[in-house]
């Protein structure tokens, strides 16, 4: 198997932080698309021309935020879009026709949000910020966000904000070196930490910067400035409905596998698990079948050396039947790669 680099991408004159595939994008003859963001406080939509597979960008969104662009995240329809920035607001733009407006600014975080995400059914959306809270917005009629709840439990700036890919609960990893996952009691907007996922658990003992979910839901991989990756499991995910909140427990750790801070982590449809590193690599992971007991149940597929020039703060697998990875990195570009036997 070999990453093999399919195009290099130019245009940020900053840092790129994040990347986003739009979920609606990558069959039936629709071309893959995904958003990038920076430090140059703009976000560019880049899209795969469907004749030469090569990708250029389409537009860029810029004069809205004041500050870095750190997390960008496309709504299940693909139709909105929603930009995080250090400038404490969450922009949610909208794609009239391949032009791209801003409709919406959430207001609220104290200082600088770190990350966005959609729900999987797109009428919530969660943002988490240095301000050590996360918030829960409620999709209104009209590209309306009222905000249903503020959640208060982390003691540092929080990282990222993950829905569960099929239930309406929400994870957050933070700077306190814990996961969080939060969940509404009834249909009260009363959301609460119903977990915590922290050292006395076999948890992180570093900032937790990334979390991502296997195609089941049932499994969850965690990424630290411990230079380790750790996989989480829970019983059947349908069974929670009803029968109340299913915890996670810890499968198994993988380290050794970067030297520095690993900042990214994305599970694929196939069932592959990236990371990127301040290492500048990137590496894969798939379920090792033949594992010894007591062993880590994931084994190395390949690693990438020098994957990009400096940090690569972002990896993504896109949608579609042969998923590709895009990698975002502190050398300002990104890098869209193929996996190839």
């Amino acid at each position: 198997m070999e990453l093999k680099e399919i195009q290099r991408l130019e245009g940020h004159t900053d840092r790129v932080w994040s990347l986003a595939w739009n979920p609606a994008t990558g069959h039936a003859g629709v071309p893959l698309v995904f958003a990038s963001c920076s430090g140059d406080k703009t976000v560019r939509i880049w899209e795969q021309n469907l004749s030469s597979r090569l990708w250029e960008c389409k537009t860029v969104l810029e004069e809205t935020h004041i500050r870095t662009v750190r997390s960008c995240a496309w709504s299940p329809s693909g139709k909105l879009l929603a930009t995080a920035s250090f400038d404490a607001t969450t922009a949610i733009w909208e794609n009239v026709g391949g032009d791209f407006e801003c409709v919406s600014t959430l207001e609220g975080h104290e200082n600088e949000v770190k990350s966005v995400c959609w729900n999987a059914s797109g009428n919530l959306l969660a943002t988490c910020s240095r301000d050590k809270s996360v918030w829960i917005w409620e999709v209104q009629p009209g590209n309306e966000f009222e905000c249903v709840s503020v959640l208060q439990g982390h003691t540092q700036d929080v990282k990222m904000v993950k829905w569960h890919p099929t239930e309406d609960i929400l994870f957050s990893c933070s700077y306190d070196n814990s996961v969080k996952v939060w969940a509404d009691e009834g249909d009260s907007d009363d959301w609460q930490c119903v977990q915590t996922l922290g050292e006395p658990n076999n948890g992180h003992t570093s900032t937790v910067w990334a979390l991502s979910f296997n195609p089941g839901g049932d499994k969850m991989v965690t990424c630290s400035d411990d230079l380790t990756l750790k996989v989480w499991e829970t019983e059947s995910i349908g069974m929670q409905s009803g029968g109340g909140f299913a915890p996670w427990r810890h499968l198994c750790t993988l380290s050794g596998y970067h030297g520095r801070t690993i900042f990214s982590v994305h599970w694929s449809g196939e069932g592959i698990f990236a990371s990127g590193a301040a290492d500048d690599a990137i590496r894969l992971f798939v379920e090792d079948t033949e594992s010894q007991a007591g062993g880590p149940l994931y084994k190395l597929l390949l690693k990438k050396e020098k994957a990009h020039d400096m940090d690569v703060n972002s990896v993504q697998w896109s949608p579609g039947e042969k998923p590709l990875l895009a990698s975002a990195s502190d050398d300002g570009t990104i890098k869209v790669w193929e996996l190839v036997s």
